[in-house]
């Protein structure tokens, strides 16, 4: 007899109905669990034009693609007002409901708000995160939202870090953070690296948790990445031909053209020449420049260590009131094995056992970087 498979997946209309969780912003159903799950891509992908137009507004390019979305100046949106935005351990923006009452610095008996930590992937930074968490931060006003610079991005890569740079490093430096903030967090979210340092801060954490948490992963498998068949805007490819670029460039557009002529799409070449910030001229007759915000050396080790990293161990022994869902692009730049997404299977079953979760869901029609866009990946998962 065969070995059974994965479960069939099950198909979202776009009329499905909003389940009160989203995203585990509620607290989860002891040993609830989902099965597998699919989601269609074009039943979502302009869910973020949804917000009422009747605040202040702008629109602006979401990387990597050109659907425009609303960056929000809500005034009952805020971002916490503090004076120093890295701690000294990572830069961060802290989007508050408007309910929210509280920061790092106010009375240390008055317990921390519900908090969600938002993690990018390599090359990204906390703003891509920003249009969502303020999405967020309005329906959910007592619900505050943690932006990070992960190491070697953003500002973070102008805070000086010890090597070796890998995901357990990375996953260190945030749990250090929240510490200092005094944060317990409920909901982890991270996409692709971001999605192992996840499954790495539940796996550094002092056990017990202080509270259930639900960990979203973000197209990234627990264990080895495999390359798949499309090698399009590979991100260790992108990361090498980012580093063979010259230090500074005299505009974002030569950038833009250089990775198109390098075969990468026009989309990842946009959205990553929003890591490029404008130098001052060295002299009146000089004209200004842009030079990278990230550390491409730090930022390729960080890769390395993201493909050989196996957080397997975690998947497969989900400490008691931990419940992480996997979220796979149906054409991932990573190739997902059958066994990969057995083993997920298997884990489904001895997480309910255990009193934790274990879930799978498919996000049809999309690829690994779509993923980073949190209208075509995350507002999908609150239908669940």
């Amino acid at each position: 007899m065969a070995a059974a498979g994965p479960p069939p997946a099950r198909a979202l209309s776009a009329g499905s109905r909003r389940a009160p969780l989203a995203l585990g912003l509620a607290p989860p159903r002891q040993g609830a669990r989902v099965g597998a799950s699919r989601l269609r891509q074009d039943n979502v992908h302009c869910h973020s034009r949804l917000i009422s137009t009747n605040f202040n507004s702008r629109p602006s390019l979401c990387p990597p693609c050109h659907c425009a979305q609303m960056a929000l100046a809500d005034p009952v949106v805020s971002y916490q007002p503090d004076s120093d935005k890295h701690a000294g351990v990572l830069a961060y923006d802290l989007v508050q409901g408007n309910l929210v009452q509280w920061n790092s610095f106010m009375d240390k008996s008055i317990p921390d708000p519900p908090t969600a930590v938002l993690l990018h992937g390599i090359l990204g930074s906390g703003k891509n995160w920003g249009s969502f968490a303020k999405r967020l931060a309005q329906e959910f006003p007592m619900w505050q939202f943690l932006l990070v610079d992960l190491r070697c991005h953003g500002e973070s890569a102008s805070i000086k870090k010890k090597g070796p740079h890998t995901v357990a490093s990375t996953a260190f430096d945030v749990l250090k953070l929240i510490s200092q903030l005094r944060l317990s967090p409920r909901v982890l979210v991270g996409h692709s690296f971001g999605g192992k340092v996840a499954l790495s801060m539940v796996e550094q954490a002092a056990k017990p948790l202080p509270r259930p948490v639900r960990v979203w992963v973000l197209d990234s498998t627990p264990g080895k990445v495999r390359a798949g068949l499309d090698k399009e805007d590979h991100p260790a490819e992108l990361i090498e031909f980012l580093r063979r670029m010259p230090v500074q460039v005299k505009s974002k557009k030569e950038v833009v053209d250089a990775l198109i002529k390098g075969q990468f799409s026009l989309d990842v070449a946009q959205w990553v020449a929003t890591n490029l910030r404008r130098s001052s001229p060295l002299g009146p007759r000089s004209s200004s420049s842009y030079s990278w915000i990230f550390d491409l050396n730090g930022i390729s080790e960080m890769y390395k260590s993201y493909e050989d990293t196996n957080l397997w161990r975690i998947v497969e022994n989900v400490p008691r009131g931990v419940h992480i869902s996997f979220l796979k692009a149906e054409r991932s730049l990573h190739r997902w094995a059958l066994e990969d997404l057995q083993r997920i299977h298997t884990a489904e079953e001895l997480a309910a056992d255990e009193g934790g979760g274990v879930e799978m869901h498919m996000l049809e029609d999309a690829g690994h970087w779509v993923c980073i866009l949190p209208h075509r990946s995350l507002n999908i998962v609150a239908t669940n």
